[in-house]
């Protein structure tokens, strides 16, 4: 993104979180934070600060140094929020500018809070009249209190089910579970991200993806022409096929799909983006089942961004180069 945007209309401030959560004044460096599998990019901290504007103040960013001089960066028009998961993508970012009166692209508080939070994506979805996958939703202390009667509940899903945390991004934590084995382990694994897991049915079906904007000045949502995840030696779309470029997923873009489904599905993408009351953008991802069913797994309101990504693509293949969407997230930050 740092090298797709328009710097002929924006002057780019970049700030890093390091994993101690110090926001810190990066470079301007697109190779910096290049995404290669060996060695993933990682904010380092360089003794800055950054100082967020104060509420009903001016919106001049300024940073301190390591020595603790401190500097305005100028005033700033809005904030484009590149983060997944927990504190990013579950609304916390969005309430922080919101009390500092900082406008922001991207998903609001509301819409990033229920998304990422994938059982209360199914309900809201299924309070809409949408469908989704079948599964239960599982406490850390229901595990422990009584494992037995969880296996025969999870049994009842089918031979194959996904074990998923309800908050986590980038299938981080995911796990097929066939015939029961490992099931302990699969959720071991999720209960690293989150006390509550979802345990789906794995449903048959093509993995099909729709991107979704806002609409513009109070108008509708709009979808994008659909995009096609096709496993070829992956048992799902995980972090490394998602971000990294992992060998055994092809991503087919425009789907080849009938009018009447393509119609469908871009339909149902804007009324699950309006179910989670969707603000700045998402993309939906759907189940095609065999008999037309359309099945929505999961919306994200912070989609992958990288060249490789569906969302991009999927806006590509609509008409909307990397570029331009970029600006269109921007501008309905600044108009919001």
């Amino acid at each position: 993104m740092l090298r797709a945007i328009d710097r002929d209309r924006f002057d780019v401030i970049p700030v890093g979180i390091t994993r101690d959560g110090a926001f810190v004044l990066e470079e301007d460096r697109s190779e910096k934070f290049a995404l290669d599998a060996t060695q993933l990019p990682e904010v380092a901290d360089n003794g800055t600060r950054v100082l967020w504007p104060e509420p009903c103040g001016d919106r001049t960013l300024r940073v301190s140094a390591a020595d603790g001089s401190v500097r305005s960066l100028g005033e700033i028009d809005v904030v484009l929020p590149l983060l997944h998961g927990l504190h990013g993508e579950d609304g916390a970012i969005q309430g922080f500018f919101d009390v500092l009166e900082v406008p922001y692209a991207g998903g609001g508080i509301l819409d990033s809070a229920i998304c990422l939070d994938k059982h209360f994506t199914k309900l809201a979805l299924s309070a809409a009249g949408i469908a989704v996958a079948p599964g239960i939703t599982v406490r850390r202390a229901e595990w422990i209190a009584d494992p037995d009667r969880l296996r025969a509940r999870v049994a009842e899903l089918g031979s194959v089910v996904f074990v998923k945390p309800a908050s986590a991004g980038s299938s981080v934590g995911v796990s097929r579970v066939a015939d029961g084995d490992d099931l302990a382990g699969a959720l071991e694994l999720a209960f690293v991200e989150d006390d509550k897991v979802l345990i789906e049915t794995k449903v048959d079906g093509r993995e099909i993806e729709v991107g979704v904007l806002a609409g513009r000045e109070g108008s509708a949502p709009r979808a994008s022409l659909p995009g096609e995840v096709v496993l070829t030696s992956r048992d799902f779309y995980d972090f490394e096929g998602k971000y990294l470029g992992g060998d055994g997923v092809d991503i087919v873009c425009p789907a080849e799909l009938d009018a009447d489904t393509l119609e469908r599905m871009r339909d149902t993408a804007v009324r699950a983006f309006q179910a989670v009351d969707g603000r700045g953008l998402a993309r939906v991802d759907f189940f095609l089942t065999p008999s037309g069913e359309l099945v929505v797994n999961e919306l994200n309101t912070m989609p992958g961004f990288t060249p490789i990504s569906m969302f991009p693509k999927c806006w590509i293949a609509s008409g909307l180069s990397y570029g331009d969407l970029i600006t269109e997230l921007i501008d309905a930050g600044v108009r919001r």
